[in-house]
């Protein structure tokens, strides 16, 4: 976060009361921001020698602005988490991340249970958050991150969240590449409606204006009533959602042309309805550009709002210049267009590596350096791809990425639970949701049931199943074998059934 630093800490000089950030506490200008940052900046200097790695709580507000700043003024590593992490995703960023110092509020400090002894206050910041730094007042160095600036966690397609690293260059690269895409220019109001503690929403929700020069428009807590009265207000440019939120914003009372500001609005991340996005885009008077990106290789595609329905809404993008994105069989042999396999990217916004034990675990690329991204891919004849789901089982849950295995394996600890299965059930909002079948050895558990034990486990809310159903067995192929394609029926016509 260096150049970012550098460059807001000289546009402060020069226009100190342009407005950077609109939250929920109001408007507040360049200057402000910049001369809270130096005061992080100053109170970590003094606790840590070297160049720190902070673990920062990002919340939908200038608080997070100012923190991205003050690390990249030290010439640190910023690592956000969001407030409502459990205290065993703290514990995991810890081990993967091993922070010089940590920044949260009061309340997520006590949740987190952070050590006292291994981390002592140093300070306060923000407005009443502790800074936390290790005991021992010296930095571990960012040369371990081998140029990473960022670092997120991501719920991933396995049991254990990722602590995605990424290096400035590839912001920059993302947010200019959409920048130039959208058509936006110097001054441009961009929504930060999705929490900023994902990598992608810290790159377009927070970098991408920052370094565009316009305000960064946050939205603490999700509210389609909120978010459309937020956007309107404030004449927002452009934002990114997740399919779920875009067409909620279109069910909103009086939300007709209300988004007309807009030059476009960006989706991804989840199962999308070409047809349920075209009604809501009319509905709103806006552009919706459907995308195809990860955490691993940041917003790596994208249409242009000037394209057509067909192109903007049935496709998912074309890669960003630099950026390449191919389909290959099996074997890694490159497909030709309009085959359907396995999708590989190679790009400048491909990340550093996977935090684990204070440095960076390198991706597993192919030797001519593409990654497999796990899903199945077309390319089109004109460039464009089209994403047809995923090589692993998981269920995409508003935008959020569920490990099946996980998830069984949380359930199957559970006492009196024989077998489990889970699936995904469709839903017109989500794009899907999660249904466990449920073979008991005794007395039927019911949701409920599941749920307080999956609490006690401290398994992450947004995991846990949403309709139980106790089965007396799961669904057999031929030779015995679960039949996931079964159970997936069978599921899906007891949700229909309103049983839960």
């Amino acid at each position: 976060m260096r150049q970012l630093a550098q460059e807001l800490v000289e546009r402060a000089g020069h226009d100190p009361d342009a407005v950077v950030v609109i939250d929920g506490e109001g408007a507040h200008t360049l200057g402000e921001v910049v001369a809270r940052a130096k005061e992080v900046a100053e109170l970590l200097g003094g606790a840590l020698s070297g160049a720190p790695t902070v673990l920062v709580q990002a919340d939908n507000s200038w608080r997070t602005l100012a923190a991205a700043l003050a690390v990249g003024l030290r010439g640190g590593l910023i690592a956000v988490i969001s407030g409502h992490a459990a205290r065993s995703e703290y514990d995991l960023a810890l081990e993967d991340i091993r922070p010089d110092a940590v920044i949260a509020s009061p309340q997520a400090v006590a949740t987190w249970q952070v050590d006292a002894a291994a981390m002592p206050v140093a300070g306060e910041v923000l407005d009443g958050w502790p800074l936390r730094a290790v005991a021992t007042g010296r930095a571990a160095g960012v040369e371990r991150w081998n140029g990473g600036a960022v670092i997120a966690m991501t719920s991933g397609s396995t049991g254990r969240p990722k602590c995605v690293v990424q290096s400035e260059s590839a912001l920059r690269y993302a947010g200019q590449s959409t920048i130039d895409a959208v058509g936006l220019v110097p001054g441009d109001p961009v929504g930060a409606l999705v929490p900023l503690s994902s990598v992608a929403a810290f790159c377009f929700g927070l970098h991408l204006p920052a370094m565009l020069g316009g305000a960064m428009v946050c939205l603490d807590k999700w509210s389609p009533e909120d978010a459309v009265a937020l956007l309107g207000e404030h004449r927002v440019a452009w934002t990114m959602l997740v399919p779920t939120m875009a067409l909620q914003l279109s069910l909103v009372a009086g939300s007709e042309g209300s988004l007309a500001s807009l030059k476009a609005m960006t989706v991804g991340g989840g199962p999308m309805n070409a047809h349920a996005l075209e009604t809501a885009e009319l509905h709103l008077g806006t552009r919706f550009l459907r995308v195809f990106g990860m955490s691993e290789c940041l917003g790596h595609t994208t249409p242009l709002p000037t394209e057509s329905v067909e192109v903007r809404l049935g496709r998912d993008g074309r890669p960003f210049p630099g950026t390449v994105v191919r389909a290959v069989d099996a074997d890694g042999r490159p497909l030709p267009a309009g085959e359907v396999g396995n999708a590989q990217v190679r790009g400048p916004s491909l990340f550093v590596g996977y935090a684990r034990n204070g440095a960076p675990r390198p991706p597993e690329v192919t030797d001519d350096g593409f990654f497999p991204t796990g899903d199945l891919a077309r390319v089109n004849d004109d460039g464009t791809i089209n994403i047809l789901g995923r090589e692993k089982q998981v269920i995409i849950r508003g935008g959020r990425n569920i490990d099946i295995n996980e998830v069984e394996a949380a359930l199957a600890a559970i006492p009196g639970v024989a077998q489990v299965c889970v699936v995904p059930v469709p839903d017109e909002l989500l794009g899907e949701r999660a249904a466990a079948l449920v073979v008991c050895a005794g007395e039927a558990l019911g949701l409920d049931d599941v749920r307080r034990h999956l609490a006690a486990a401290d398994v992450p809310k947004f995991k846990w199943p949403e309709f139980v159903y106790a089965v007396p067995a799961l669904p057999q192929n031929r030779v015995g074998k679960l039949d996931r394609g079964g159970a997936v029926a069978l599921a899906t016509e007891l949700a229909r059934g309103g049983d839960g």
